[in-house]
């Protein structure tokens, strides 16, 4: 039974001394799972080095990470509306913080690999329910403030990730990019348990069978994705994909007629959701394709060394840090709809701008129209979020929020995979190709996020 005073901050969100201790506690967590994707990306090469691997094995180090998170989403997400959010959220930082410790300790790549797989759980109940926490932890009047700053903490660890990594490796080794989660998780899990609100709990229970279905579907689903981009052949994919919509089938028929279906297809006949979500899968393809395809562009077409590279995809990161806390505050006012709708078609027309770059582009060139995609990139996230989840009722919080992360983790491996494919279409025009793609991406958002204008919440 839930605690008066604990429902009353689920509904009411809590004073701002305890929201701040559970923001940062939140803050913590959401950063070290979204850091964690593109310190591994940075440090596969010394990994592999190390540890006497090849590096298209060590690649598993990655996808291990992405597979696992997508793959336990929604069953956290649906566990949170069960037992508490609260309770999934510590159970996710604590055993990320312990499967980090591990990653540290490993001592070769299949020790490291079975360490990254829980730590892609553990990441998979921290982002599960994050979105759901926020909505407890904010008063509804300042739930888009809350979700502004959850954006800025993904834009900024985004941002800050390839470079961390980059000043790790130049003073130690590749375990401190690990190691260094684990006092961050500590003082995450004391402040959790702190400042952590109980929300109301749903009467149903967690069907086992349906959960399992759910991690092979989705599990399959990504590891088809990622052996697209890596142009396995279609006796391999094929089978993967027959597996998938198999579970997927088996997992529809299961879950029927339940009140709170793990894939919440009850929450996709609303329209807004389901808009929603669509803005959000389309969005994140378009940032895959753009940030996949552009370093290829930099380095081998311009010359530029990675170095380099970095620093001119920092625009769009710092960008998006800076619009996602003032689009958050002003979704508290207008609507989501108008204020995503305009900003994917800033995107769109920032994606059209790098397609048009002169031969030989300046620094300037480049950086005023990476700042302008992160302008509209950074004008759509917040909003959308609070879409997402206004769009729910309280009872499928855990569902809607399960949602969230998984359109952004599918949306960015459909784009990396799409820009796998440009660049089998042609080695020298693929960034040309994967840019078009994301322009079209983005532009179909608009229209998506333009279409909630219309449309009427189901009740």
């Amino acid at each position: 039974m839930t605690h008066p005073d604990s429902a009353l901050a689920a509904r009411d969100g809590l004073p701002p001394e305890a929201r701040r201790i559970a923001m940062l506690s939140l803050a913590i967590g959401v950063g070290m799972a979204s850091l964690d994707t593109a310190i591994a990306n940075t440090a596969l090469p010394a990994i592999a080095e190390q540890l006497h691997t090849t590096p298209a094995a060590s690649v598993w180090i990655v996808n291990i990470y992405q597979l696992a998170m997508v793959a336990t989403l929604l069953p956290f997400a649906a566990l949170g509306e069960v037992i508490g959010y609260r309770r999934v959220s510590i159970f996710g930082l604590a055993l990320f913080t312990a499967a980090s410790l591990a990653c540290a300790l490993a001592w070769s790549l299949p020790s490291l690999v079975v360490a990254r797989l829980f730590q892609g759980v553990g990441g998979a109940a921290i982002m599960g329910v994050n979105t759901a926490m926020l909505r407890t932890i904010f008063p509804a009047r300042l739930h888009g403030q809350g979700f502004g700053l959850n954006s800025l903490v993904v834009a900024v660890a985004f941002a800050v990730g390839p470079t961390a990594a980059s000043l790790i490796l130049a003073v130690t080794t590749w375990e401190w990019l690990f190691a260094i989660n684990v006092p961050l998780g500590v003082a995450a899990v004391v402040l959790a348990r702190r400042a952590l609100p109980h929300n109301p709990r749903a009467s149903h229970k967690i069907d086992a069978t349906t959960a399992l279905l759910n991690v092979f579907a989705f599990g399959l689903l990504i590891l088809t994705i990622g052996d697209a981009a890596h142009l396995e052949s279609w006796q391999r994919l094929l089978p993967e994909l027959i597996a998938a919509a198999v579970c997927f089938a088996l997992l529809l028929r299961r879950q029927a007629g339940h009140a709170a279906p793990m894939l919440p297809v009850d929450l996709f006949k609303r329209p807004l959701f389901a808009l929603s979500s669509l803005t959000a899968i389309c969005t994140f393809a378009t940032q895959g394709l753009a940030f996949v395809s552009l370093p290829f562009y930099f380095e081998h077409t311009l010359g530029r060394s990675p170095v380099e590279t970095g620093f001119l995809m920092t625009p769009w990161a710092v960008l998006v840090a800076v619009m996602a806390p003032i689009a958050g505050k002003l979704s508290d006012r207008y609507s989501p709809g108008a204020l995503g709708g305009i900003g994917l078609a800033l995107l769109s027309s920032g994606m059209v701008s790098l397609l048009l770059l002169p031969d030989q582009p300046s620094v300037f060139d480049i950086g005023w129209r990476m700042a302008w995609c992160g302008i509209g990139f950074g004008f759509f996230q917040a909003p959308n979020l609070k879409a997402i989840m206004g769009s729910a009722p309280p009872s499928r919080a855990g569902g809607a929020s399960g949602v969230v992360a998984t359109s952004r983790l599918i949306g960015q491996a459909v784009g990396a995979a799409l820009v796998a494919y440009c660049f089998t279409l042609s080695a020298t025009r693929g960034t040309t190709y994967a840019l078009m793609l994301g322009a079209a991406f983005a532009a179909v958002a608009s229209v998506a996020s333009f279409s909630r204008l219309v449309v009427r919440q189901q009740d």
